[in-house]
């Protein structure tokens, strides 16, 4: 394994168990018999000196990758990583989600792995039925991904059967990347029809977004469906229909799904049917904010989950101005007493930022507006303590006057 060597008083986050080291900190690297190349893993070690001299003191391993972050840890003990070790990591994150109760026949989707909340930075799988679908966010991850298939079924307790990776727009192709981008690992199937809290939903895990489906959503959804009845909603950015199936199941008067794209609206049809096909629901394929301009005021329970607008810091400025605008335009066009759910899944966006916008529109709209509910990411998406960047989802539920 290559070494990695600490500039002076460049240890003190790794010693806090922060699981990112960055370049700015690395003094030396000490190559073994190749050069060391993204991907590849790397001992990290602080020279500490003493009356005895110069030595070396042990800090961490971790997937070396090239960047402002120089290595992703996936250990702070001097282990091998080995076929073993992802077998520990995963019945780890696995007995996590039993213990949450998310494992059981009426709900059959989750999160088995988040990252760094999970002690395994660069790496997501969700599961839906006996499929697992993995990401890698780090080529070191990606280099691993057999290994870490292949232990998936045992430390599941046989749940998963099958792994289809899928990673082609994840990876950072910052070095050449070798072997199939997308693809089954373990297993193979046609089915992709999964249980969330008893309502059933199909998962693009081929050809949409992020794993297939936004399985971050489930607690809120869950409380969306507790305002539903006897509610006109208006679901915008839709993907697919998650908000608007619950909302039906909640006793929604009707449900419009709006989303730019046409396989969204084709996927969020398809969902509706599964579970309530007589139900009042129309799908529509528009631009939100030209939707909300024109047709906003005839509902009063109102979802905003928009994609990230930022997806770096220097986008951050106009994001926040989206945020604003979209709300605002909410704002006016609800009817009173109507209900908004705002999102933001914007990592670069904190929650003060979040709620700064959502302020702002508030106040631009010149409706009075409480805050209900402060929404977060939930547990089968963790955050690791000593590492707050894990926190991403910021929600509100606001009553408007």
């Amino acid at each position: 394994m290559h070494t990695l060597i600490l500039r002076r008083g460049k240890a003190d986050s790794l010693r806090r168990f922060h699981p990112w080291l960055f370049s700015g900190a690395v003094f030396k690297i000490i190559c073994e018999e190749e050069d060391l190349q993204e991907g590849d893993l790397v001992r990290i070690v602080d020279s500490v000196k003493d009356e005895e001299g110069t030595h070396y003191e042990f800090i961490a391993i971790g997937h070396y990758q090239v960047g402002s972050i120089a290595v992703r840890v996936l250990t702070f003990e001097d282990e091998e990583i080995n076929s073993a070790f992802w077998s520990r990591r995963l019945r780890e994150a696995f007995l996590v989600r039993k213990r949450l109760g998310l494992v059981r026949q009426d709900n059959t989707m989750f999160r088995l792995v988040h990252g760094e909340g999970d002690r395994l930075p660069g790496l997501i799988i969700d599961v839906y039925g006996d499929t697992a679908v993995m990401q890698a966010h780090s080529v070191g991850m990606h280099v691993s991904r057999q290994e870490i298939a292949d232990a998936l079924c045992e430390a599941t307790e046989g749940l998963v059967k099958n792994v289809y990776y899928k990673s082609e727009t994840t990876l950072p192709y910052k070095a050449p990347i070798t072997g199939e981008k997308e693809g089954w690992l373990v297993g193979h199937s046609d089915v992709n029809v999964a249980q969330e809290n008893g309502i059933k939903f199909h998962i693009d895990w081929l050809e949409g977004q992020k794993t297939g489906f936004f399985v971050d959503q489930r607690d809120n959804r869950a409380l969306l469906e507790e305002y539903a009845h006897g509610k006109n909603v208006l679901n915008m950015f839709c993907y697919t229909g998650g908000f608007s199936v619950y909302a039906l199941r909640g006793g929604a008067n009707h449900v419009h799904s709006v989303d730019a794209s046409a396989r969204a609206i084709e996927l969020t049809n398809a969902n509706v049917a599964l579970n309530f096909p007589d139900a009042q629901h129309e799908g529509y394929c528009e631009d939100a904010f030209k939707y909300l301009e024109r047709a906003g005021g005839d509902y009063d329970l109102i979802v905003l989950d928009p994609p990230a607008f930022a997806k770096h810091k220097d986008a951050l400025r106009n994001a926040l101005k989206g945020y604003t605008r979209l709300n605002a335009i909410a704002f006016k066009k609800i009817r009173p007493g109507g209900i908004v759910f705002t999102f933001s899944c914007s990592q670069a966006v904190n929650k003060e930022q979040f709620r700064l916008a959502v302020f702002t529109a508030a106040a631009q709209s010149g409706r009075h507006v409480r805050i209900l509910h402060q929404l977060h990411q939930p547990a089968d998406h963790p955050i690791n303590i000593y590492h707050p960047e894990g926190e991403y989802l910021k929600g509100l539920v606001l009553y408007v006057e």
